[in-house]
């Protein structure tokens, strides 16, 4: 799929607020209103804007850890690691999940308001799963870093 520059101008600006009006974008972006909102009912449609949400400040609901769960399962296989992704996409808990390489099968971002609920978590999900071999939890002190933007090239 080919972006040009005022695709891509588009895209930045509503990842950096997408409750911006089309008169606003189409002003920011140098086009009319009629042809912005065209372009970006396009990005849409072809499934370049995914969706849009509004991002929660977690604090405003009281304290919070986030955990980095280096998970490590028993055997290489594909049938019991779709039985794991399955829990993962069903638990609230579970922020974000990525499958890597190396020693780590899949490393995982939990928030949970404080330690017993992460150990009732390590129960229900990790300890529960048949293949699970070992998990590591690396608990986070300070976010020193959260962007929600997709890199763009230019």
């Amino acid at each position: 799929m080919f972006l040009d520059r005022l695709d891509k101008t588009i895209l930045r600006q509503l990842q950096s607020d997408a409750s911006i009006s089309n008169v606003t974008l189409a002003e920011k972006v140098g086009l009319s209103p009629p042809a912005c909102l065209k372009r970006v009912k396009r990005l849409e449609t072809q499934g370049v804007i995914h969706k849009r949400v509004a991002l929660i400040d977690q604090s405003k609901f009281g304290p919070c850890l986030h955990m980095i769960v280096e998970v490590m399962m028993q055997q290489d296989n594909l049938a019991l690691n779709r039985l794991f992704v399955k829990a993962v996409q069903a638990c609230d808990q579970i922020h974000e999940c990525y499958k890597v390489t190396g020693e780590v099968d899949f490393v995982l971002v939990v928030v949970v308001p404080d330690m017993p609920s992460y150990e009732i978590f390590c129960e229900k999900i990790l300890y529960a799963h048949s293949n699970m071999r070992h998990f590591r939890t690396l608990i986070s002190m300070n976010r020193v870093k959260y962007d929600t933007q997709v890199y763009i090239p230019v």
